[in-house]
């Protein structure tokens, strides 16, 4: 016969509800800075959304810029997290270089992107934040370096220059019609040039 014990889940520590909430209060963050932008993000709607207590908020992240900046790297974490996963699934596959590319383009577009942008617009002009920030985008920009490093050209230059078009395209994709069918095409030619520079020299 099972014990009490034996049939009780385990009890969380002190630690465990900890980051159970800061998660929470990360998750929501990012939420409302995707439906409300960084204006219509607050500390107190935040705390609301996650379903904990402004005092608990206030314990983990005492300023609107240190909650963004954490929520932000939090994503940005994950996200690059996943990107290496499913890069790594592509093997040895003949096309992995111009999957890669569109796997880092994914990466770089779409509404958490959008929200991305807002944040740097917002920060040229609010010192707080931009403080928090600045170091959290230089660790995702040595993370996405080092993913153009090892699966897509050894070339620092063009590692850089890889990012540059991406970063570029995901903008354009805000504020215009570009298609994936343009999007196609401009990996496509960035792909093939790639790889022409990445072939070893005929003898």
């Amino acid at each position: 016969m099972a014990s009490p014990t034996d049939t009780q889940p385990a009890r969380r520590t002190q630690a465990d509800r900890s980051a159970a909430t800061k998660t929470r209060l990360l998750d929501a963050t990012i939420t409302s800075l995707v439906e409300d932008g960084y204006n219509g993000t607050t500390t107190t709607a935040v705390a609301q959304r996650a379903g904990v207590s402004r005092g608990a908020q206030l314990h983990h992240y005492g300023t609107k810029e240190k909650l963004v900046a954490a929520a932000v790297a939090h994503l940005a974490e994950q996200r690059a997290a996943v990107v290496r996963d499913q890069i790594a699934q592509l093997g040895a596959a003949k096309d992995t270089l111009r999957r890669t590319l569109d796997l880092l383009a994914d990466f770089l577009s779409g509404p958490l992107y959008a929200a991305t942008i807002e944040l740097w617009v917002a920060a040229r002009s609010d010192a707080a934040l931009r403080e928090m920030l600045i170091p959290v985008e230089a660790q995702l920009a040595k993370e996405l370096r080092e993913i153009c490093r090892e699966y897509v050209t050894s070339d620092p230059l063009l590692q850089q220059m890889t990012l540059d078009l991406l970063l570029g395209r995901g903008v354009t994709m805000l504020l215009t019609d570009w298609n994936a069918g343009h999007r196609a095409q401009a990996l496509d030619a960035w792909a093939e040039m790639l790889a022409t520079r990445n072939a070893p020299p005929t003898p």
